[in-house]
């Protein structure tokens, strides 16, 4: 990024009338020109499929007609947001905009030569910002007179009522520029971030490991995607990983995947799975094409079959924040237990059968190193009230009668045993540690801070928690020790330690 040296009219005193222009009218492009227009600027909406543009600011029109109906905004407010809005024949029509948005196809040479002729067309004092959501910035300015007014842009679907805005730095953007763009996304409503312009952005590569790690866990057979669905909203997530991929689309989540991969040349942390290529190549795209993991939409979950009463002998074992967690889970659930602070474990006994909090080790490892026959992993409860199941793997020599202990204790507690293979991490414990991860190397290598990745995930995606604040809530040890015991399972860089981590745990 360079040095602030401009002055831009989108930043001036009038800027809140200024014109600005967006160009392609698809659902992107149609809701952004909405926003703008409701935050009062004349708006030109631009596309070459001929009468697009003038049907999206008809959608439009049908969308502000129902804030109506709901109270939500007054029809004169309606009216003048739609006079606002007016289609464009072409680019040269969209000379007198102090901004203009490009909105369309994501791929680079499309891209390049229309910010390469809006660059030829606007005046010195307009600036030109791209919605993309993986594409570099600094390519894209590559052949720009002025690359330093190019900015990203990055709005999230569905744009009238989604917060979040990336505001991405090409290595040429001037900073005013940046500024300029922060400033309007506020007076647009809008919670902007900053970030570095490297693939995937903030959001699309912090994400990555929700994606991710279920589907490692569906190649190694480890359960059905109901249950790590269940598990994961079990986690705060609205969705599970399974169900929001086919909400998505599996064309569209594999390709951002794959996008992201060849970005980062190679690296094992982003490689595909054959899984969701499996998918894509059956033509099970998701809820568009009627199947996907799912026939049609996914039906809720039966509901969990809670237990009262006695459970027989349960000592909660250990210290450390997950431990400190579920033992006040268990007072409000009025179970009578026993603390050992003493242990060199945590988790909880019940009837001599031990449930270890997973460190990334499977059941079997842990049960052969610590010569204890009766012994389980389960996962990580963050979400004590709002776990539908928790997943628990049992040891080889885990007998039917101790595996009943187990689940009547997890039924006790409100949560239905999810009973997976004996795989390292679980579901969720590998998904939140590795979402912190990812979240450490980005601020390590500079994408953005602390800050902006906690509101990026939590506005972008809805995330119940952003990676640094999961990384306060466990501390720097359980999650480095997790991702150690991935690392060790696996033998692979994808579970590879960011820096960040390891300095935390240092200090």
């Amino acid at each position: 990024m360079t040095a602030s040296t401009g002055t831009w009219r989108i930043a001036s005193a009038d800027a809140a009338q200024a014109p600005v222009a967006v160009i392609g009218a698809g659902v992107m492009g149609a809701g952004i020109a909405q926003v703008a227009a409701q935050a009062g600027h004349p708006v030109r909406l631009m596309d070459l499929r001929e009468g697009a543009a003038a049907a999206a600011i008809a959608q439009i029109g049908k969308a502000l007609d129902g804030l109506v109906t709901k109270g939500r905004l007054e029809r004169d407010a309606r009216d003048a947001v739609l006079a606002r809005l007016s289609p464009a024949a072409s680019t040269a029509d969209l000379a007198g905009a102090a901004l203009v948005i490009e909105v369309i196809v994501e791929k680079l040479e499309p891209k390049q030569a229309l910010l390469r002729e809006l660059d030829a067309l606007l005046p010195p004092d307009a600036l030109i910002a791209s919605n993309t959501s993986s594409i570099s910035i600094t390519a894209l300015a590559n052949g720009m007179a002025n690359p330093r007014r190019l900015v990203g842009m990055h709005f999230f679907n569905p744009v009238p009522l989604m917060k979040l805005v990336e505001v991405v730095w090409g290595a040429e953007t001037d900073a005013s520029a940046a500024q300029a763009i922060e400033a309007l996304s506020r007076r647009w409503g809008k919670t902007p971030v900053h970030a570095k312009s490297t693939p995937g952005f903030i959001v699309n590569r912090i994400a990555r490991p929700y994606y991710a790690e279920t589907l490692q866990l569906l190649q190694e057979q480890a359960g059905s995607p109901a249950q790590l669905d269940r598990a994961l909203r079990g986690a705060g997530f609205r969705m599970g990983p399974c169900e929001l991929m086919d909400l998505i689309g599996h064309d569209t989540n594999y390709l951002v995947t794959q996008s992201v991969f060849e970005a980062n040349f190679g690296d094992k942390r982003y490689q595909p799975s054959l899984v969701q290529k499996a998918l894509v190549d059956g033509g099970r795209l998701g809820r568009k094409a009627g199947k996907g993991f799912y026939e049609g939409t996914p039906e809720s979950a039966a509901p969990v079959a809670v237990i009262d009463g006695d459970v027989g002998a349960v000592t909660l074992s250990g210290r450390g924040p997950l431990v400190e967690l579920l033992g006040g889970w268990m007072g409000t659930r009025g179970l009578t237990f026993e603390r050992d602070e003493t242990a060199d474990w945590q988790g909880v006994a019940v009837e001599g059968v031990q449930l270890h909090f997973t460190r990334g080790r499977c059941a079997a490892q842990l049960a052969r190193e610590r010569s204890k026959p009766g012994l389980a992993v389960i996962d990580w409860p963050l979400a004590p009230d709002r776990i539908e199941g928790l997943a628990i793997a049992f040891g080889p020599r885990v007998d039917n009668l101790q595996q009943t202990h187990a689940e009547t204790l997890l039924r006790r507690l409100g949560w239905e045993p999810l009973v997976l293979r004996d795989v390292p991490g679980l579901a969720v414990a590998r998904t939140i540690a590795m979402l912190i991860n990812e979240g450490a190397d980005a601020v390590w290598q500079g994408v953005c801070d602390e800050a902006g990745a906690d509101t990026a995930m939590k506005l972008g995606v809805n995330y119940p928690a952003g990676p640094f604040e999961w990384l306060a809530q466990l501390g720097a040890p359980l999650v480095v020790d997790a991702l150690e015991g991935l690392f060790e399972a696996y033998r692979s860089e994808r579970y590879r330690i960011s820096p960040l981590l390891r300095q935390r745990l240092w200090a």
